[in-house]
């Protein structure tokens, strides 16, 4: 199933028309999408505008991958539970937040393993018809290393 996620801080219906445009060129597609607080209803795939964490945790799990806006969450879910990503960035230019941080995002994630960026809607299908050649993300671990913690302990120690 491929599982799109807009976030639940505003929506990005550029995103979710041109994801729903590839459903309807591809009806066997097992897509599912939480689409945010918007006023376009897509037409050729199920979707809701919000869902509670239980469920979305359940959607990821069942997911063969994830598509998303280049948020930090929906990139570390979808690391955390070792499931391959499409982002595409939001764009300040047009309105779809408040500055260009998730194009930076992209484009510093863009080599990544099981990381996949579509940068506009005509890059986000051709990604869409690639899927079966996306490699499985690499598994977050949910805690931190001990490495880390302890480079943690020394800078807060002073």
């Amino acid at each position: 199933m491929i599982f799109v996620t807009v976030g639940y801080q505003m929506s990005f219906d550029r995103m979710i028309e041109a994801v729903d445009a590839w459903a309807a060129d591809h009806p066997d597609a097992d897509v599912f999408a939480q689409i945010g607080p918007t006023d376009h209803r897509p037409g050729h795939l199920p979707f809701t505008e919000f869902m509670d964490p239980a469920e979305f945790v359940q959607r990821v799990r069942e997911s063969t991958v994830l598509v998303a806006h280049a948020g930090m969450g929906s990139i570390l879910t979808a690391l955390q539970y070792g499931k391959p990503i499409v982002v595409m960035p939001r764009r300040g230019d047009l309105q779809e937040t408040r500055n260009d941080h998730q194009l930076a995002t992209a484009r510093k994630l863009a080599d990544r393993p099981g990381i996949e960026v579509a940068m506009d809607e005509t890059e986000l299908a051709r990604a869409l018809d690639r899927l079966q050649n996306l490699e499985a993300a690499p598994t977050l671990p949910s805690t931190a290393s001990p490495e880390l913690i302890a480079h943690l302990k020394d800078f807060i120690a002073g």
